[in-house]
């Protein structure tokens, strides 16, 4: 396995041969491979997902980080999800519309509505897999979008945290 400029592990197929006869229910369709020839041909009769052949890129570091910001590896139920709607359906009263609608302008000027649908697909996977996070920490706890999402047990407005704590 190497590790390229971007910090991405891409494997060679001798690699994924020892990972597939090692575990043989190890998903593997997100792998990044020199080349898949032999790997993605000696798997043809099963139905398994064909590898991703790495590309050498010119990128710079920082225009991958920007390409790569745009890519969240959700369901589409949840990128289609219209994330501002839905948390302000959360809401129980006016107090709780005004501050959800101030923080919800702040995360659209900020260009992170994909982050607050991930967030909810998160949670939600969490849940439904019985895994135990932590009730809040840091700044994050000042959001009451965060909040309704469930990615913390801190109510902002009960204990009147202001969202520039969070969002600066």
């Amino acid at each position: 396995m190497k590790i390229d400029k971007y910090g991405q592990m891409i494997f060679s197929e001798n690699d994924l041969f020892e990972q597939y006869y090692t575990d043989p229910t190890k998903k593997l369709d997100n792998v990044l491979v020199e080349t898949s020839i032999k790997f993605d041909s000696s798997l043809e009769l099963e139905n398994i997902p064909k590898l991703i052949e790495y590309v050498n890129s010119d990128l710079s570091i920082k225009e991958f980080d920007n390409i790569n910001q745009t890519n969240w590896y959700i369901p589409n139920e949840y990128k289609n999800l219209d994330i501002a709607k839905y948390v302000l359906e959360l809401c129980s009263n006016d107090a709780e519309l005004q501050r959800a609608g101030q923080e919800l302008l702040l995360f659209q000027e900020r260009n992170m509505f994909p982050l607050l649908q991930y967030l909810k697909y998160l949670v939600d996977t969490m849940r439904k897999n019985n895994i135990i996070w932590g009730v809040g920490r840091g700044s994050s706890v000042a959001s009451f979008v965060l909040f309704l999402l469930g990615v913390h047990k801190i109510n902002s407005l009960y204990f009147d945290l202001p969202i520039e704590e969070f969002i600066k």
